[in-house]
Order: structure tokens, then C-alpha cells, then sequence
């Protein structure tokens, strides 16, 4: 292009020197500025192309790195969540342990309780009869005279 522009500086300088100068001389100049100037619109064009596939090679490459993040993360995740709900039954299952063992405790305790009430009322029972059956026999031993 600079070679160009310098050929067209010197049509120019020629044309105000000379008189007879034919401006029709400059037409293939003008005409190779055309070509320069098509021949940089393709090879901007085919820069700009290459420029969008790179581009869309690019954005395929994160997106394609982002996918894998994601599936990483939600692989992880699925790790996390059956650690959790391992750890939740465990902790279930000592807990229904804990309450089994409770409801078993208490049972004994009742039956327990149960058994003690009933051999104190045995007792009771028979203290009250013991204390009526000495009354009893001091009643019969009193003898009435007969006078």
C-alpha cells in the first residue's frame, strides 16, 4: 500500500509540473488501489473468521470445562448426601436402641413395682390377720364365771 500511495505522490507531483499531463494516467493506479483495498477487506474478513472459530473453539472448550465442574460438584455432592443419610440412619437406629432399651427398663421397673405392692399388701394382709387372730384368742380366753 505504501509503495501505492508513494506512485500516486509522484502521478501528483508530475501533474502540477506538467502541463500535458493526462489525468486517464492515474486510472490504473486507482485501480490497483482497488485491488490493495479488496485484498485487505479478504484478508480482514478471513482474520475476523478465524478470529469467530477460535472464539466458538473456545467458549465449546469452557463450556465443555464447566460441564465437568458441574458433574464433579454434583458427584460430590451425591458423596456428601449418602455420608449424610448414613450418618442420620446410624444415629436413628442407636436412638431406636436408646428408646427400646428405655421401653424395656421401664417395663422391668413396673413389674417391679408391681411385685413390691403386692407383697406389701401380703404383708399388710397378713399382719392384719396375725393382729385380728391374736385378738381373736384374747377374746376366747377370757372365761365368764358363772356367778
Amino acid at each position: 500500500m505504501e509503495a501505492l500511495l508513494y506512485q500516486f505522490t509522484l502521478l501528483s507531483s508530475q501533474a502540477f509540473q506538467d502541463k500535458n499531463f493526462d489525468p486517464s494516467s492515474t486510472d490504473d493506479v486507482m485501480k490497483l488501489f482497488d485491488i490493495e483495498a479488496y485484498r485487505s477487506w479478504a484478508a480482514m474478513e478471513l482474520e475476523q473468521e478465524k478470529e469467530v472459530e477460535e472464539a466458538e473453539v473456545a467458549v465449546q472448550e469452557a463450556e465443555e470445562y464447566l460441564e465437568s465442574d458441574m458433574e464433579s460438584a454434583m458427584d460430590e455432592f451425591r458423596r456428601f448426601e449418602e455420608e449424610m443419610e448414613r450418618m442420620a440412619r446410624s444415629e436413628l437406629e442407636s436412638l431406636e436402641r436408646a428408646g427400646e432399651s428405655a421401653r424395656k427398663m421401664g417395663n422391668l421397673f413396673e413389674k417391679a413395682a408391681t411385685i413390691a405392692s403386692k407383697k406389701y399388701m401380703e404383708a399388710a394382709l397378713n399382719s392384719a390377720t396375725a393382729s385380728m387372730k391374736t385378738a381373736w384368742k384374747g377374746l376366747s380366753s377370757i372365761k365368764v364365771h358363772p356367778s
